[in-house]
C-alpha cells in the first residue's frame, strides 16, 4: 500500500504523455492537425481504461464496453465488442438470449491490447461462434467456459487457457435496424466472497496503470496502420490471414489517400460463399471514422453489387451520387479494412485514383444515381439504427 497520497491526482498521471510521444510515429508529425487529434485519440483511450482497470475483476466478471462509436480505435461498425476479465484455473458461465444478430462470437486471451508493453505478449488462445455452440428454439444460450469440461456435463464448453486474462465478445450485425442483439451474462462458478472495497494503494497503482494505457493502445496498433503503409504504399490492398483465434478471417487492408478533387475507386469480386464481409475507413491513427452520422462502412447487407456482380465502392470527400460511397469524414488520408469471415475464397480488392468529375467514366455505364434525397434518407436510417443497438 502507498502509505502517501499524493494531493494532486496530476501526479499519477505523468505517464498520459507517453501518448503524446507517439507523434512521432503518425504520418505528419509536424502537423498541428495531427497533434490535435492524437490529443483527444489519448483522451479517448484513458476514459476506457477506468472500464478496463476497475469496472471488474476475475472473481467477480462483468462485461464492460470495449470498441465501439466511442471508443473508436478499430472497432468494426458492425460488431458490438464487451469485455470482461476471467482467469484461467476459474470457471465461468454466460448465459441469456443469442438474439438475431448474424454472428455471436467469444474469445478468450492473454491480456487485452493497451494492458502490456510488450505487444508479442497478447494473445488470442481461443475463438467460438455459433457454429460451435448450441441454442434453444427462442435463441436461449448457456456456455461453460473452463480449462477442463467439467464432469457430466453435455451442454456447451469452451475451454479457457492457464494463461488467459480476458474475455471478448462481439455482436456481429448485418442488419442494424432489424437484427436484435444478445442479451447476456456472466458469472464465476467458483465460491468467491463478496466483491472488495479496493484499498488505497490499489487504487492508486490502477490509475498509474490507467495513465499508461492511451501510449500503449497508439504504440500497437499505429504499427500496424504504418506497416501497410510502409510495405505497399497508398491505395494498394494488402490481404493478411489471421490465425489462431480469428483463423476464420481475412482482412483486406490498405491506406488511402486523395485529393478533394479526386475519388478512390475500390472493385473487387465477391466469394461464392460468403457468411459475412464488410469494408470501412479509418483515421490516419488507426481510429474508426465517425460511423453513426457518416457512412463511412458497408457490409454483405447495405452494399449493392454491380449487374456483373462485383462490389464497388467510391471514397470522396463530397457525395459522388452513386452507390456504396463512403465518406471519409474530411481526411483525404487513412486506413481502410476489409473482412472476409469464413467465406470460400478471398479476393484482393483493387484501388483506382480518378478525378470526381470523371467518376462515372471509370464506372460501368448502368451505375444507378443516388440522389441527395435518398443520400439523406439512407443517413437517417443508419443513424436510427445504430443509436438502438447496444454500444456501452
Amino acid at each position: 500500500m502507498d502509505h502517501e497520497i499524493s494531493p494532486h491526482i496530476l501526479d499519477y498521471l505523468t505517464d498520459l504523455e507517453g501518448a503524446v510521444g507517439e507523434l512521432k510515429s503518425t504520418w505528419r508529425p509536424e502537423d498541428p492537425g495531427y497533434r490535435a487529434d492524437v490529443y483527444r485519440q489519448a483522451m479517448m483511450s484513458l476514459s476506457y481504461a477506468y472500464f478496463a482497470y476497475f469496472h471488474a475483476d476475475a472473481e467477480h466478471p462483468d462485461w464492460a464496453p470495449l470498441w465501439n462509436p466511442v471508443y473508436t480505435l478499430q472497432p468494426n461498425p458492425d460488431d458490438i465488442y464487451l469485455y470482461s476479465p476471467i482467469r484461467g484455473d476459474l470457471a465461468y458461465r454466460v448465459s441469456g438470449n443469442r438474439g438475431t444478430i448474424r454472428i455471436l462470437s467469444f474469445t478468450t486471451q492473454r491480456f487485452m491490447s493497451g494492458m502490456v508493453d510488450d505487444f508479442s505478449q497478447i494473445g488470442g488462445h481461443n475463438e467460438i461462434d455459433d457454429a460451435d455452440f448450441v441454442c434453444g428454439s427462442t435463441g436461449e444460450l448457456e456456455i461453460i467456459f473452463s480449462r477442463k469440461r467439467p464432469a457430466g456435463h453435455a451442454g456447451n464448453w469452451a475451454p479457457i487457457h492457464p494463461e488467459a486474462t480476458g474475455m471478448m465478445v462481439r455482436f456481429r450485425s448485418y442488419d442494424w435496424e432489424n437484427e436484435i442483439d444478445p442479451a447476456i451474462s456472466i458469472e464465476c462458478l467458483e465460491p468467491v466472497g463478496p466483491k472488495p472495497r479496493l484499498e488505497p494503494g490499489q487504487i492508486l497503482r490502477r490509475i498509474r496503470e490507467m495513465a499508461k494505457f492511451p501510449a500503449r493502445k497508439t504504440r500497437n496498433y499505429y504499427r500496424l496502420q504504418n506497416g501497410v503503409k510502409d510495405r505497399v504504399g497508398f491505395n494498394v490492398f494488402e490481404p493478411i490471414r489471421m490465425a489462431g483465434a480469428l483463423r476464420k478471417q481475412v482482412y483486406w487492408p490498405a491506406c488511402f489517400q486523395l485529393d478533394e478533387d479526386e475519388a478512390l475507386i475500390i472493385e473487387t469480386e465477391l466469394p461464392a460463399r460468403r457468411p459475412y464481409w464488410n469494408v470501412q475507413l479509418n483515421d490516419p491513427y488507426f481510429n474508426a471514422l465517425e460511423y453513426v452520422y457518416r457512412i463511412s462502412s458497408l457490409n454483405g447487407h447495405t452494399a449493392k453489387l454491380g449487374s456483373d456482380g462485383k462490389f464497388r465502392a467510391v471514397i470522396a470527400l463530397s457525395d459522388p451520387g452513386v452507390p456504396n460511397w463512403l465518406d471519409p469524414g474530411g481526411y483525404r488520408e487513412g486506413g481502410i479494412y476489409g473482412r472476409w469471415y469464413d467465406c470460400d475464397s478471398s479476393p484482393t480488392p483493387v484501388i483506382k485514383r480518378v478525378k470526381l468529375a470523371a467518376l462515372r467514366d471509370h464506372l460501368p455505364p448502368d451505375t444507378a444515381v443516388v440522389t441527395a434525397h435518398e443520400r439523406a434518407e439512407e443517413l437517417r436510417r443508419r443513424v436510427r439504427a445504430c443509436q438502438r443497438r447496444r454500444r456501452w
